[in-house]
């Protein structure tokens, strides 16, 4: 009795890994012991926080649009990655460039990634879109491929880069595979389950700071209130 059923529900994995990830950091902000605080690579954990808030405003903007397609739903629906794609990018700058950098490129990302979003809803444009989705990941591609800065959190990019290059190429196959498998699923929702599966290399990432003792700098979190 759902419009798009699958479409809509396989944005779960999006918001549950979301959560986790969200959970996880909440408990480095509690976990850290009175007057011990080691702070975190700078703002690595900061553009952790913003990725994960996207995956959760991802999964609802996701399925909002998807209930009933229309052009206003479908700009929720990039709003929302564009918040965890600017995370993204943050998260890949701080290992590879330095911390000052990445926040400074979360918050680039997701200026220009709004911006596109406006671009193509309002002008039909979808010129913008295309450059922060694909220029943003051939950074982290690029970025993949140098060393590690001191202080990085070792998250796997090849890892993301590989599930995303998947789940484009699902979307790009939507009526081939839905054909292929007999109907049962589109292309499309595989797709929604395949970048969600991103999230695993950053989850697996926080889960060595956690053994670390690191913790979650607030102060730069209220900044961003």
């Amino acid at each position: 009795g759902m419009a798009n059923a699958m479409d809509v529900l396989s944005n779960l994995p999006f918001a549950l890994f979301g959560f986790v990830g969200l959970w996880q950091l909440r408990r480095f902000d509690t976990s850290a012991a009175p007057g011990t605080a080691t702070e975190p690579p700078g703002s690595t954990l900061d553009c952790a926080w913003l990725f994960f808030a996207g995956l959760v405003v991802t999964a609802a903007g996701s399925a909002f649009y998807h209930l009933q397609p229309d052009t206003l739903r479908l700009a929720a629906d990039r709003a929302g990655m564009a918040v965890a794609f600017a995370g993204l990018v943050g998260l890949a700058v701080c290992e590879r460039v330095s911390q000052r950098a990445g926040w400074v490129a979360a918050w680039c990302t997701l200026a220009g990634g709004l911006l596109a979003v406006a671009c193509a809803a309002e002008a039909n444009n979808l010129v913008p879109w295309g450059l922060v989705q694909f220029g943003g990941m051939a950074v982290v591609l690029a970025l993949a491929l140098t060393p590690r800065v001191p202080g990085a959190i070792g998250l796997r990019l090849g890892g993301v880069i590989a599930l995303y290059a998947a789940a484009k190429l699902l979307e790009a196959g939507d009526a081939w595979v839905y054909e292929a498998i007999g109907h049962l699923v589109s292309g499309h929702t595989l797709k929604h389950l395949v970048a969600a599966m991103a999230a695993l290399p950053v989850l697996a990432a926080l889960q060595g700071i956690g053994r670390k003792g690191l913790r979650h700098n607030p102060g730069a979190a209220a900044a961003t209130a």
